[in-house]
């Protein structure tokens, strides 16, 4: 394929934040995608290339410059091929020379260019690319917002539905427990029916007292819907003193502590995994969680392995996780996306593919789930159209599917 011009420029996120839009033009086919930007980022992930001021346009600059310079030298005879030379291009291992966001662009766009070429959905296509059994991933909804991603008035991150089955029955269920939460939750937080803010990825995000208040409204949920259970992002990264202890609620928890609530929850509610509970480099409290947890609740890495195949083998020899978060914009381009959740099938584990904080309307990583086969996506709650599109789209592709 000869790509003949490259189009990029500068979008406002969910957060009001400029992120990247690409569009790539080859002949009569062209595709658009835009980047995703996290707000609760790991140390280790690939970097998102940041103008003084915050802006993009540097990242920008280097799609309509030198990407795209060197890339009408040549033909591509497929994605992989082209990822392959954005790579080499960059020659950085963290992909700091042109930026992840720059690099991600290209080759989402350039996926979809060879998804139309083919003439096969995108999802076949990455189905296709990753050798990989393409199937519905269970939805895991956001429905309660903390952490950085609601100014701490819940502890974790994310406080999470999952659901099971079919996306289209999956969705009803989390459509009707999203709204039963949302009338309930002005009076028991408040006690006067006034509203409820509503967090970065569309969730609502209320406070409370204790530590165990959310979960019991996620359990109540759960018992009146079939093939429902509990997931949180704790996002310990964030909850940390600075030293080598965690804080939540104001309280100071030790390692071995914070190990015990977690042991505790998973004893008392419905759980189905939890993600990132300690430090980012914190390997030998991932393994002793794991090793506590294991067969009854899930332990995933996200800023623990950042989309990154070695870390992921890293943690593989370690035997720290049982599952890991999927995001491309960890790792910069699709085929290393690819090739951890390749290294993730190797290791036994979960694959769970994830949007950020920062969203657009692409709907890639729906297409991208759904082809790699993985075991659930997140794509937010059902308060943010941004959100909302990646759940249509998963809708889309049931009928695809079935076609």
């Amino acid at each position: 394929m000869k790509i003949e011009r490259i189009e990029a420029k500068s979008i406002p996120d969910t957060r009001g934040k400029p992120t990247v839009e690409v569009t790539l033009h080859a002949g009569e086919l062209s595709a658009r995608a835009s980047v995703p930007s996290g707000k609760s980022t790991g140390s280790h992930e690939a970097k998102e290339l940041r103008d003084a001021d915050g802006g993009v346009e540097t990242a920008v600059a280097n799609v309509t410059g030198e990407i795209a310079r060197e890339i009408a030298l040549r033909d591509f005879a497929s994605a992989d091929e082209l990822d392959t030379f954005l790579i080499a291009l960059d020659n950085t291992p963290d992909k700091s020379r042109l930026g992840a966001n720059a690099i991600l662009g290209v080759s989402i766009a350039a996926q979809r260019l060879f998804a139309q070429q083919a003439g096969v959905p995108l999802w076949k296509a990455i189905a296709e690319r990753a050798k990989t059994t393409p199937g519905a991933p269970r939805l895991y909804v956001n429905v309660m917002n903390g952490g950085v991603h609601a100014d701490f008035r819940l502890p974790f991150q994310e406080y999470i539905l999952v659901c099971e089955g079919k996306t289209s029955s999956a969705l009803a269920t989390a459509r009707a427990a999203f709204e039963k939460l949302g009338a309930e939750l002005p009076s028991i937080m408040l006690g006067t029916g006034g509203d409820v803010p509503m967090g970065d990825e569309g969730g609502y995000s209320p406070t409370f007292d204790t530590l165990e208040k959310p979960f019991e409204l996620l359990a109540a949920l759960a018992a009146e819907h079939s093939g429902t259970s509990i997931a949180i992002d704790a996002a310990a990264n964030e909850l940390r003193d600075g030293k080598s202890n965690y804080i939540l609620l104001k309280k100071t928890y030790a390692p071995n502590e914070l190990g015990m609530i977690y042991h505790t929850l998973v004893e008392r509610f419905p759980f189905h995994s939890i993600e990132d509970p300690f430090s980012e480099d914190a390997t030998q409290d991932f393994v002793r969680l794991t090793d506590a947890l294991r067969g009854k609740c899930l332990v995933v890495g996200d800023d623990f392995t950042v989309t990154n195949p070695e870390r992921i083998e890293a943690a593989r020899e370690a035997g720290a996780i049982t599952a890991v978060l999927i995001k491309p914009n960890q790792i910069g381009s699709v085929k290393e996306a690819i090739e951890a959740v390749e290294a993730t099938h190797d290791a036994g584990w979960a694959a769970i593919c994830s949007h950020r904080s920062g969203e657009t309307m692409d709907t890639f990583i729906a297409d991208f789930a759904y082809g790699v086969g993985a075991h659930g996506i997140k794509a937010g709650g059902l308060g943010q159209k941004q959100r909302l599109e990646k759940y249509e789209r998963l809708l889309e592709i049931e009928k695809e599917a079935e076609r």
